[in-house]
């Protein structure tokens, strides 16, 4: 059984232009999702959230890996995958663009720990406070997820 993500297109968060922000763009190679986990651990760092790294990178590398393995199919030649940070007091929003303008994919599945495939969406709704995906005109979308930026009590 497939659904839609919980949050129609067009909802992502707003957390206002003076909120600090980074972007990245990723190669979709090893070494370009590498990069990626990197990039993440050492922005959280700076940003002192060192608490939500794993939490934060296990999110992108998720949404990193469903963008590659969709949006290849959907863009000729390598496709462009962008990684974007914007933090407020109280959250963390991370996005996710590419070229592909299906719509992701939320599949609970049948809860099979042995699945290999498709728990992806799954593990971002699980690890975050809420998530979604909007467009991205002319062609494309970014997949988002809001994480708390408050440590574990």
């Amino acid at each position: 059984m497939t659904s839609t993500p919980p949050a129609p297109p067009g909802t992502a968060p707003d957390f206002g232009s003076l909120a600090p922000s980074v972007a990245l763009r990723v190669e979709c190679s090893r070494e370009g999702f590498a990069r990626a986990r990197s990039f993440t651990r050492h922005t959280l760092h700076l940003w002192s959230l060192d608490h939500r790294c794993d939490d934060t990178t296990l999110v992108i590398t998720e949404l990193t890996a469903n963008a590659a393995t969709h949006a290849a199919q959907a863009a000729p030649g390598a496709p462009e995958i962008r990684l974007g940070f914007r933090l407020d007091p109280a959250h963390l929003l991370v996005t996710v663009s590419d070229p592909d303008d299906h719509p992701p994919v939320y599949a609970p599945g049948t809860g099979s720990a042995l699945e290999e495939h498709g728990r992806g969406l799954c593990i971002v709704d699980a690890l975050s406070e809420e998530w979604g995906w909007t467009p991205t005109p002319p062609a494309g979308k970014t997949v988002w997820a809001r994480l708390s930026t408050c440590p574990p009590i």
